[in-house]
């Protein structure tokens, strides 16, 4: 449990359910030799840093990507086999959100995402549960490509503390990375890192 009255979700692991080797297996069946080795949980590279970051459009990643495919891949199977890892919210979660919110609690999302998977995943919850977009179950959303700071760095933690105009020890942030959540602390957040089958309804 936690008394910090402000709180910060992660969104993959935490709140949508992800698998990152049903992406890896799909890029495989493009012609992809160890996708793992260019993204994944703990680490991505240059490229994938970049579309998490705002630095680079879709038109420009997926002409990167094609180059690690089979001749003749097209764009459609790109963006299915990158979005193959996102799967379902957790509905459950989603209304204890709400539920926070009832109680006055602050509560924000710091997602390391990109506009492809946002259009996605707001597709998989507006038909799941009607909601066109998680962004307003926040008082704020924070995504990465759209301020152009990706976790686990520690610009992104101090940019967020000084926006939501709160000390950084003031802030409770739950992750489901061992890397972002060390890294929160480090820069005097409070963090949880939340394990596989654990849910952020016994967190908070």
């Amino acid at each position: 449990m936690t008394t910090n009255r402000n709180i910060v979700f992660d969104l993959g692991g935490v709140l949508l359910n992800i698998d990152y080797h049903k992406t890896t297996a799909a890029f495989a069946q493009l012609g992809v030799q160890d996708f793992d080795s260019l993204f994944s949980q703990q680490n991505a590279n240059e490229l994938f840093e970049k579309l998490e970051t705002g630095s680079i459009s879709e038109d420009d990643f997926y002409a990167a990507v094609a180059r690690y495919c089979a001749p003749g891949t097209n764009i459609t199977q790109m963006e299915q086999a990158w979005n193959a890892m996102l799967l379902n919210f957790r509905t459950d979660a989603i209304e204890h959100l709400q539920l926070l919110r009832q109680q006055e609690y602050n509560i924000y999302l710091l997602s390391n995402t990109n506009s492809i998977h946002l259009r996605a995943f707001e597709k998989i919850l507006l038909a799941e549960t009607g909601f066109p977009s998680i962004t307003p179950f926040f008082n704020k959303a924070y995504y990465s490509h759209q301020i152009g700071l990706r976790k686990p760095h520690a610009e992104v933690y101090r940019f967020v503390a000084e926006d939501i105009g709160v000390k950084p020890e003031e802030l409770f942030f739950i992750d489901d990375s061992i890397q972002n959540v060390q890294a929160a602390i480090a820069n005097n957040w409070k963090a949880y890192h939340l394990l596989p089958g654990q849910k952020i309804q016994d967190i908070v």
